[in-house]
């Protein structure tokens, strides 16, 4: 039987009090939540260093001593796709009133910027499987267009370690396309595909991409109403809010093509996709078991 494709199956971020009973005990303390989960789940999406920018001579980047802490709380084999600071990947500060003129960020994909957040990131070693660059939706304003953002991330790139995983998620869907990816191919880059909000339905863009992919291809399940499942749940993330059985299947199906083509595959599951990630993990994992592969 040929080789296939690793996947690890993991959530976005892991500090729930409500998974208590679904994945931590009751007694558990917040401070051992990390190594509770990853007794049950073999990676994890760190969110919490993308909020960096608070001015242009204030940039809060990740603290090496959680890092280390993460570290330690996790066996060998489990791997973190962290999301790095967004005064990395935003090309203008965030307007308070769209009136407001765009102030250019001074520090987008800057090298040096890199360099003390991979420094800070030196913990982690070894255990990292992604560093996930997430760019907001970049209008004719931000970015002219797909050549203009290609054109300024080779500059980039070339200053990227290689013996790390580089993953790229852009929320401009006209940026979707047979070009970009074989762009993703040629700079050695790893794609992410974000199934939610806006973005067109994965699958729908996986066929027209999918011979453009190969190593490593990080997936993102978010659900379209963010704010919605949000009050729905009142913030308790432990019961199926808004099922969706015949998607995830096709997912799922996806997923397998993906390995077979000897793709390794990050899936990375948030709350707001169906209400609770721990339990959507489980349908997938029932999923894989009952699909042929």
């Amino acid at each position: 039987m040929p080789d296939t494709g690793e996947l690890k199956i993991g959530t976005c971020s892991w500090k729930y009090d409500s998974w208590q009973g679904l994945v931590y005990s009751p007694a558990t303390k917040k401070s051992q939540y990390l190594k509770e989960y990853s007794r049950q789940f073999d990676t994890v999406e760190i969110d919490q260093w993308f909020w960096s920018l608070f001015g242009a001579d204030k940039v809060v980047l990740p603290d090496p001593k959680i890092a280390e802490d993460y570290a330690l709380s996790v066996p060998d084999s489990f791997r973190f796709t962290i999301k790095m600071p967004n005064s990395l990947t935003l090309t203008h500060f965030y307007q308070k009133q769209k009136s407001h003129p765009l102030e250019p960020n001074p520090h987008f994909l800057s090298p040096d910027l890199l360099q003390t957040t991979l420094q800070n990131l030196e913990p982690l070693q070894g255990k990292i499987g992604a560093l996930l660059y997430q760019f907001e939706y970049l209008n004719k304003q931000k970015m002219p267009g797909q050549s203009d953002f290609q054109h300024q991330f080779e500059k980039f790139a070339q200053t990227l370690p290689n013996d790390l995983t580089h993953a790229i998620e852009i929320r401009n869907p006209n940026y979707l396309n047979r070009r970009f990816f074989d762009w993703f191919r040629e700079l050695n880059l790893t794609p992410v595909l974000l199934h939610g909000y806006y973005m067109p339905d994965i699958v729908e863009t996986y066929r027209k991409i999918y011979p453009s992919l190969e190593k490593t291809v990080v997936i993102r399940l978010h659900g379209p109403d963010r704010q919605g499942i949000e009050a729905e749940s009142g913030g308790d993330w432990s019961s199926m809010l808004r099922p969706k059985d015949d998607e995830l299947e096709t997912i799922v199906k996806m997923i397998q093509h993906l390995r077979q083509r000897q793709v390794n595959v990050f899936l990375n599951i948030n709350n707001h996709y169906e209400g609770s990630a721990p339990i959507t993990i489980k349908k997938v994992r029932d999923l894989l078991e009952r699909l042929p592969g």
